[in-house]
């Protein structure tokens, strides 16, 4: 995939119907109403951002980030919600982005990029291998 074509950019509370398609894909349990609230409400929080890829004008990619320091690692971004349109996955453009994603990090301090990904989803497992992850622990969770 060519890089020439692509933009990277932070997204605002403007692109919410965009943003909310994509998210609807990572999670089609959730109606697209669930997802837009969700994604106005995480804008609410001042260290979180929305970051986009752009295929000229269509927006194909989305991953949020949270600006969090912790004992272990110091100042990291953790991401979450990653997507590629499900419709042009597997063409390079994850390594793309996550290339931009982590060129943030760095020009914001960053010392660690973080991340959770679903234990069953082994496709996203050998992404992550492949782009320098490693994996540091169990996430545990407990609905409330």
């Amino acid at each position: 995939m060519q890089n020439d074509k692509l933009i990277f950019k932070k997204l605002t509370q403007e692109n919410i119907q965009e943003i909310s398609l994509l998210g609807q894909q990572l999670n089609p349990k959730l109606t697209l109403e669930e997802v837009k609230a969700y994604q106005k409400e995480m804008f609410t929080f001042p260290n979180y951002h929305c970051f986009g890829l752009f295929m000229e004008d269509s927006l194909v990619g989305i991953s949020s980030g949270w600006i969090t320091v912790r004992l272990y690692s110091g100042k990291q971004l953790e991401v979450d919600n990653v997507i590629i349109d499900s419709n042009i996955q597997s063409k390079g453009l994850g390594k793309i982005f996550f290339e931009h994603i982590n060129a943030w990090a760095k020009e914001n301090q960053c010392k660690t990029i973080e991340l959770n990904t679903y234990v069953q989803n082994a496709r996203s497992h050998k992404f992550y291998f492949n782009n320098g992850f490693s994996i540091l622990g169990f996430h545990f969770w407990k609905r409330l």
